[in-house]
């Protein structure tokens, strides 16, 4: 639950700094001299990005945590068996063990959504994060019945 209210807190205050750049490009260009006007262009491509980038990022987040809840109602939630540092860090050694089964078995079953959205928490666990979205945007093609390059 703290990491929804995170993730939304850091949207909200991502989406007022957009209105504040975005104001201030408009600003400039209302000014209507060249530069201004090529500043203000400039300045309001930022908030256009930003506001695609937080877009495509929360429909990855719920993507995913839908598969999660469908996964979790069937009962295939991977068990959280990992060891831990007393820290609470996960052991690295641990979290391999883990990684090396689930990568069997979503090579057995590469087709299966499923196996795609453990062997991304695996990762995740592994705290190798980019392939970790990789492998989640696979299960998402996947549950949705689209191709997936390989």
């Amino acid at each position: 639950m703290r990491a929804k209210i995170s993730y939304v807190v850091t949207a909200a205050v991502l989406v007022v700094y957009f209105v504040l750049v975005g104001s201030r490009g408009v600003m400039l260009i209302q000014s209507g001299t060249v530069i201004t006007v090529t500043f203000g262009v400039a300045v309001l491509i930022l908030p256009v990005i930003g506001v695609w980038f937080l877009w495509k990022n929360t429909q990855f987040v719920r993507r995913a945590n839908a598969l999660a809840a469908e996964l979790d109602a069937e009962g295939g939630l991977p068990v959280d068996e990992l060891r831990r540092t007393p820290g609470g860090r996960i052991d690295r050694d641990s979290a391999d063990e883990v990684f090396a089964r689930r990568k069997a078995e979503t090579e057995a079953a590469p087709e299966d959504w499923r196996s795609w959205f453990r062997l991304a928490v695996a990762y995740h666990d592994a705290r190798d994060t980019p392939r970790a979205r990789k492998a989640m945007q696979r299960a998402i093609a996947l549950h949705d019945g689209r191709t997936v390059d390989a």
